[in-house]
């Protein structure tokens, strides 16, 4: 409270501040000795509205565990100097590419319908075993669930609620390149339909198995990227797309 880490209403909170039915109240977390990620985002676009970033790998969209400071969120909120900045979808820690955020609460609810109502268009790329017995493209649709431990996600038997098309940009010797368009939104998606179809995305510390967790290998990043974003913006009624600039190298 001090250092008005402790708000209410965007207000420090002091120990005399008074109760009130209702109130939000917000800590916002320190980390001692949080290292730095030594790897910059991109601005693609910014407006009043809507703002685009280019995440590179290793970096959490939003404050999570060891991570405040050194996240995609608290990055921008500085740089662009709005705390009102609020991620519209999340991608994970491991994986790069773009991320939209809200810039004026005014307008949040039209962007976040874009999702809820799938009027957007994701597409990924992934680097992955190849799978010369399947045919391309193909669906995946499947009941994805938490699994053990509680972070990782597992498909059981039941009615699908996770779906993603699957087809092949290029193949090689080593590995093949996959263009994946996830249709729902779960979490680690692509990462699960990829382990189960025998292709789990290279570098993958969670699919199929779960490795040792230890410090980050920055050498080894998940091949996983959000490469593309594409929707009428509410705002505007403009068609917008956005690439990545980030490409995925072969390891």
């Amino acid at each position: 409270m001090a250092r008005g880490r402790v708000t209410c209403a965007g207000e420090p909170m002091t120990p005399e501040t008074p109760y009130r039915v209702g109130m939000e109240i917000r800590y916002y977390r320190e980390v001692a000795d949080e290292p730095r990620i030594p790897f910059d985002e991109t601005v693609l676009h910014a407006d009043a509205h809507l703002v685009v970033a280019d995440k590179p790998h290793f970096l959490p969209v939003t404050p999570t565990g060891g991570w405040v400071r050194e996240t995609l969120l608290s990055r921008l909120i500085r740089r662009l100097d709005n705390p009102q900045l609020v991620p519209l979808h999340r991608i994970d820690r491991d994986t790069a590419g773009l991320v939209l955020f809200s810039a004026d609460p005014a307008s949040r609810a039209r962007y976040q319908a874009l999702f809820r109502e799938r009027r957007i268009e994701k597409q990924y790329e992934a680097l992955a075993p190849a799978l010369p017995n399947l045919d391309f493209p193909r669906m995946r649709a499947t009941r994805l669930v938490p699994g053990e431990p509680f972070f990782r996600m597992q498909e059981i038997a039941g009615e699908a609620n996770s779906e993603t098309r699957i087809d092949v940009l290029q193949r090689s010797e080593k590995h093949w390149r996959y263009a994946l368009r996830p249709i729902t939104g779960r979490k680690h998606q692509l990462r699960v339909h990829m382990a189960a179809l025998g292709a789990p995305i290279v570098n993958d510390a969670f699919y199929p198995a779960l490795r040792e967790r230890s410090d980050p290998d920055f050498s080894r990043p998940l091949k996983l990227l959000a490469k593309g974003l594409r929707f009428v913006d509410p705002m505007s009624g403009v068609e917008r797309r956005f690439q990545s600039r980030f490409e995925l190298q072969e390891p």
